[in-house]
């Protein structure tokens, strides 16, 4: 065991290349009220993960709700379990800029005790893209449900720093990939790192490479505690994201049998979709300007729907009320 160890010490002190915690030398760490941030998310669906996902019969975290990811950075957290995954969206669109475009914020409570998340972005909402990760963390040993990580051993992994201090991300890293629009990204997923070293469980980094953090953390605020998301670069805004909120119509609302979607934007066709509160998508299609589309709504289930609808610079997000 001690032969392990020493190896392990070593492989880690050889593999040590990434920024390291907030305060050191060298760190990107990007503190919630630097005057980079110029927008936070403003909408959130999240899918929970179970505590532990080796007890598929168990239950499934709990602590916050997708309003703690909605705004600035405050450490309010929702959090998503073994493989949860949250899904936020922007009154404008995230666009690549200079240097980090995105920051993602979590909440640990010391720098150490790290819960990692994957990153991805979508410029339709439907194609999403993850930012290449890279874990160094030795995958011999299982960090244990308390145990501890090394920011400088991870890259493009959320959950790098401390609360309050975002992990930033920027798009250059996905230039040129095929259906995907740097210039305008509308939707940013976070998938929870489940952290098991156990092959039937781990996740892997882009060089298929086991993502060693905490687990199991069978408890109510388990896997990763996504607190906000936060613009540091945005697409240019030729109408206002208020005209453009305005321009949409639906109604009946609540409906029952069939609900109208109206776009009054001038010279635009927008792309328009409705998730049920899982995120599956009930219907995609095209509104182009003083047009309308009507749904037939009546094998729906009774509940809340959300309608996103995106102009390639703005996103607007409404609830449908589906009643019988």
């Amino acid at each position: 065991m001690r032969i392990i160890l020493l190896f392990v010490i070593f492989s880690q002190v050889a593999f040590s290349q990434f920024a390291p915690p907030v305060g050191q030398p060298g760190t990107t760490a990007i503190y919630k009220d630097s005057a980079a941030f110029v927008a936070w998310a403003n909408f959130c669906v999240v899918q929970r993960g179970l505590q532990d996902i080796s007890n598929p019969g168990g239950p499934y975290a709990t602590v916050g709700d997708s309003s703690k990811a909605i705004g600035k950075a405050d450490n309010g957290v929702v959090s998503l379990g073994d493989g949860g995954v949250a899904i936020c969206t922007f009154a404008q669109p995230i666009a690549d800029g200079p240097g980090p475009d995105l920051a993602v914020f979590e909440n640990s409570f010391d720098g150490t005790y790290l819960e990692f998340g994957f990153v991805e972005v979508s410029s339709d909402g439907v194609n999403f893209f993850r930012f290449p990760a890279t874990s160094n963390t030795q995958d011999t040993l299982q960090t244990g449900s308390f145990g501890t990580s090394d920011a400088t051993l991870v890259n493009n992994l959320a959950g790098k720093y401390r609360v309050l201090y975002g992990t930033p991300f920027d798009l250059a890293e996905l230039q040129g990939t095929s259906g995907l629009n740097v210039s305008s990204i509308t939707h940013v997923k976070i998938v929870d790192v489940v952290g098991s070293i156990n092959a039937a469980y781990a996740t892997y980094d882009k060089n298929n490479h086991k993502v060693n953090d905490p687990w199991p953390t069978a408890f109510a605020s388990g896997g990763f505690d996504l607190d906000a998301v936060g613009i540091i670069n945005q697409a240019p805004n030729a109408v206002t994201q208020n005209e453009f909120e305005k321009s949409i119509s639906i109604y009946p609302n609540p409906a029952v049998r069939t609900v109208n979607v109206e776009c009054g934007t001038q010279g635009e066709t927008v792309d328009m979709k409705v998730t049920d509160i899982a995120g599956r998508i009930m219907i995609k299609s095209n509104l182009v300007e003083n047009k309308k589309i009507q749904m037939d709504v009546s094998a729906w289930d009774t509940g809340v729907y959300f309608l996103q609808v995106s102009s390639g610079i703005h996103v607007c997000t409404k609830k449908i009320l589906v009643g019988k």
